[in-house]
């Protein structure tokens, strides 16, 4: 394999791009550049910040200059990039529900990943890059499953991703989920609190006295025969909290591969379900340029709405 060599980088900090660590700013701009190079020459001093020599947890500043050194790398071959032809990139497009010039949120697909790897080709993120080549900057401000549909924000400006995370670690944020259980909910089962482990080699993630604290808040939409629509409103943000609450109280979600009831499962086939019924329905924030309170609802896909109705219908 041969071997290229890049050439050395003058970068001028801007507004945008102040704030984070050099080393993570050296990541995004040498992409194909394993990590371990990356710091090794940051350490060796060959990355000048201001003509001066820094450690990897400076945080840059507006009006800096970055000089990034000529890197050689092996010369991969050229992966195809993503079609926007391809359905489910193309699909995206109708999905965006809002855009501003700072940020933008997707109703994201139920079986899209927000994000590739793991042996997926492209997830919702690198799809987004696809269909909006001019964007500088698009990175997602938080997550959800793969088999979870609904609100996904997208910060375009690196100033309105930091404003949203920081929304998301001081909890400020609101998140409505709407999620199909099994059985009867208890009105009076408000509030879920269970610390959650998650266990590093398969994922998995179990109620258990050693996690994290985790709390969830739910509320009784509609009641059917062997079945109820509840709002779920996670107070932390845990792996698979919501899936993992809701079967610890014996009510798993309907399709749920991890932690639902295949007896479930199979009643909620008749209505027309082969997903996980749950979806990220509201949204409430702050906008990250100009404080206004947001409110964004994204509607169900047309496939749960009609579970919804064959349930009320007593089907």
């Amino acid at each position: 394999m041969s071997e290229i060599r890049t050439k050395v980088q003058f970068v001028d900090i801007d507004d945008d791009m102040a704030g984070q660590r050099i080393d993570n700013f050296l990541r995004n701009q040498l992409k194909n550049i394993p990590k371990s190079v990356v710091y090794r020459i940051v350490r060796k001093g060959e990355v000048r910040v201001n003509k001066k020599r820094v450690k990897a947890e400076y945080k840059l500043q507006a009006g800096d200059s970055v000089r990034i050194p000529p890197v050689t790398i092996e010369e991969k071959q050229e992966e195809t990039p993503i079609s926007t032809k391809l359905n489910k990139v193309a699909e995206l497009e109708s999905q965006i529900i809002y855009e501003d010039d700072h940020m933008l949120i997707l109703n994201k697909p139920s079986g899209i990943a927000v994000h590739g790897g793991s042996g997926l080709k492209f997830g919702a993120i690198e799809a987004l890059r696809a269909l909006r080549p001019q964007a500088r900057f698009l990175e997602l401000v938080h997550r959800i499953d793969r088999d979870t549909s609904g609100i996904l924000l997208v910060a375009k400006k690196r100033s309105a991703l930091r404003h949203l995370q920081a929304q998301f670690r001081e909890k400020t944020v609101q998140k409505y989920y709407f999620a199909l259980v099994m059985g009867k909910w208890k009105p009076s089962c408000r509030v879920v609190k269970a610390p959650l482990l998650k266990n590093e080699v398969n994922s998995i993630v179990r109620v258990n006295p050693n996690g994290k604290p985790s709390e969830t808040r739910f509320k009784v939409l509609e009641s059917f025969e062997q079945a109820t629509l509840v709002q779920a409103s996670p107070i932390t943000g845990r792996t698979h909290q919501i899936r993992v609450h809701t079967q610890y109280t014996g009510h798993p979600i309907a399709w749920d591969d991890r932690y639902g009831d295949r007896r479930f499962d199979a009643y909620t086939a008749k209505v027309g379900l082969d997903r996980l019924f749950l979806h990220a329905a509201n949204i409430v924030f702050v906008h990250p340029a100009n404080d206004e309170k947001m409110e964004i609802h994204a509607e169900m896909e047309p496939k749960l709405q009609q579970a919804i109705k064959k349930l009320k219908a007593g089907v």
